[in-house]
């Protein structure tokens, strides 16, 4: 396996894990005798788990090698997966769900960087198709879970199949990912070590800015699909459930297509015509009431906002001090927004409309096309060398 290819289904595997607990949330649910205010704020616990770990590992990235990191962070994702169902009472659910989100962060900054890593020695963009991938296998691991559920098995038996075979699929991919010695700085060479905690550093605050605005109009566009179409379109349950997965499927495909889009194009057009698009798609959702003008509005939104995310984790990796710290610092931003989105979102559509919450996040797309020449490429080059697995 070429490391482009071990790297790319770690990022699948780790899309697959959380594809498989997203569809048994209702199992645990009934389960524990949960109310959905409960289940809503215990839900926050793996974005504050996440939140809290993500600034340390650049120092685990840097010092174990971006690769031996991953495939560590890897395998405890793949194994917190069965501890979901396993929780007796709420307040293990929320201990389960903080270590949940702390590996996810963690592996989550750690693959980005060794594909940072991998980026600068291919020397052209790969970053939005290992993302893209990650979309894939959300979707997998969530239609094994619909089935899994449709046919009654009990979500202590599939996450806990899915943790061991997610866990032998990391342990094979793991072996192919290319070999960076000890530092995360894609070279041999003696860099500084990153701080113990890694706030975002100056060099990728303008980046995370752009960042935090594709961040929030992908998480409130994703966790408000569905209602919107249901409560403004009057969708059936068929049709709004479509909402959200056209959205997804616009993701999937545009990230997997982005890294040819920056080859010809670059970050800067990428990022704003992307917005542009996700601005086009925001509008006509504010303005549609029938269900197929908002599905095609999502649309829209989910193709402008996908390669954002991508090329911040991409251009933060190559302008921070070591990869690791810069993708960490922007993805504490990005969690961020990912954490806030939803409630701000879900603040306005109460306290005015739901139309009025869209209006908003059209409005945090503008800005992010406002704010793309942040994204101009200042790519400290790896020397060519031969691409070896790490496992070899």
């Amino acid at each position: 396996m070429t490391p482009h290819r071990a790297i790319g289904a770690a990022f699948a595997i780790h899309g697959a894990v959380a594809g498989s607990l997203a569809t048994r949330l209702p199992w645990i649910q009934d389960h524990l005798g949960l109310g959905a205010t409960t289940l809503g704020l215990i839900l926050l616990c793996p974005s504050i788990g996440a939140f809290v770990a993500m600034p340390m590992a650049s120092r685990l990235s840097y010092r174990l090698g971006s690769a031996t990191a991953t495939r560590i962070l890897l395998a405890l994702w793949c194994l917190v997966l069965a501890l979901p169902a396993l929780a007796p009472v709420p307040a293990a659910l929320v201990a389960v769900f903080l270590l949940y989100g702390a590996a996810a962060g963690m592996c989550d900054v750690v693959m980005n960087a060794h594909g940072v890593v991998l980026e600068r020695h291919l020397r052209r963009p790969i970053i939005s198709g290992l993302h893209g991938r990650w979309c894939l296998g959300s979707l997998a691991g969530g239609g094994l879970g619909i089935l899994a559920a449709h046919t009654g098995t009990d979500a202590r038996a599939h996450l806990g199949a899915m943790a061991l075979l997610l866990l032998v699929m990391g342990v094979v991919a793991g072996r192919g990912l290319l070999h960076d010695d000890m530092t995360a700085n894609g070279s041999s060479a003696e860099a500084p070590a990153p701080r113990r905690f890694a706030l975002p550093p100056r060099a990728v605050l303008a980046i995370g800015v752009v960042g935090f605005c594709g961040t929030f109009v992908e998480g409130a566009s994703s966790n408000w699909a569905a209602v919107y179409l249901t409560e403004v379109a009057a969708a059936g349950p068929g049709m709004a459930a479509a909402g959200y997965t056209v959205f997804m499927l616009c993701m999937a495909g545009a990230r997997l297509a982005g890294d040819r889009l920056v080859h010809r194009f670059g970050p800067v057009t990428v990022v704003r015509a992307g917005g542009a698009l996700a601005v086009v798609g925001g509008i006509i959702v504010v303005a549609a009431r029938t269900p197929l003008l908002c599905v095609a509005g999502f649309a829209l939104i989910g193709l402008g906002v996908a390669t954002i995310v991508p090329l911040v984790f991409a251009q933060a990796g190559h302008v921070g001090p070591t990869p690791g710290e810069g993708v960490a610092g922007v993805a504490t931003i990005t969690y961020l927004s990912g954490l806030t989105a939803p409630a701000v979102t879900g603040w306005v559509a109460g306290g005015i409309s739901y139309p009025a919450a869209f209006g908003m996040i059209t409005g945090v797309a503008v800005l992010m096309v406002l704010l793309a020449t942040a994204m101009r490429p200042r790519v400290r080059q790896a020397p060519a060398v031969e691409l070896t697995p790490a496992g070899v």
